[in-house]
């Protein structure tokens, strides 16, 4: 029997309470550790807390969803095997993916950094993100910049 590629999850999920946006939901169960969601929603309200102090021109909703629209990938590379060789082939990203992959690319740059609460990490990054400059933007650029170099396979995207 095959696998299912795609689960419920985008149907059932809830806006946040205190937010009410889906994609903060998102970003919080993406950020949850061990089922531990009332903590995740405790680091994300002191993240957009410490957004509001360091952001005063725009509200730290505005913050997350354009830092999010910032590291968003629009291409990357996919291997392709052709006759012996394999190929490094660009390829756009679907809505889902895009949005998947920015919301893990956030993340990981947020834990990478240690020495501080997750919460001050995460702000740090969002902010970084939302002035088109940090880890997750550098990752992002490193996929387009692979994507731009191996333009020359493109055609064997079928």
């Amino acid at each position: 029997m095959a696998y299912k590629k795609f689960t419920a999850s985008r149907t059932h999920l809830k806006p946040d309470p205190k937010f009410k946006s889906e994609l903060v939901q998102k970003f919080v169960n993406c950020m949850m550790w061990k089922g531990k969601k009332g903590v995740a929603q405790r680091v994300f309200c002191d993240a957009m807390d410490i957004i509001a102090k360091k952001v005063a021109d725009a509200p730290p909703l505005d913050v997350f969803t354009q830092a999010v629209e910032n590291v968003k990938p629009h291409i990357e590379v996919r291997s392709k095997r052709v006759g012996g060789a394999t190929y490094q082939v660009p390829i756009q990203v679907n809505q889902k993916r895009r949005l998947s992959l920015a919301i893990r690319w956030i993340l990981q740059a947020s834990r990478e950094k240690k020495g501080r609460p997750f919460a001050q990490r995460l702000a740090e990054e969002l902010t970084a993100a939302y002035k088109k400059e940090g880890a997750a933007i550098t990752t992002r650029e490193n996929v387009h910049r692979m994507a731009e170099a191996n333009k020359a396979f493109a055609h064997f995207a079928w």
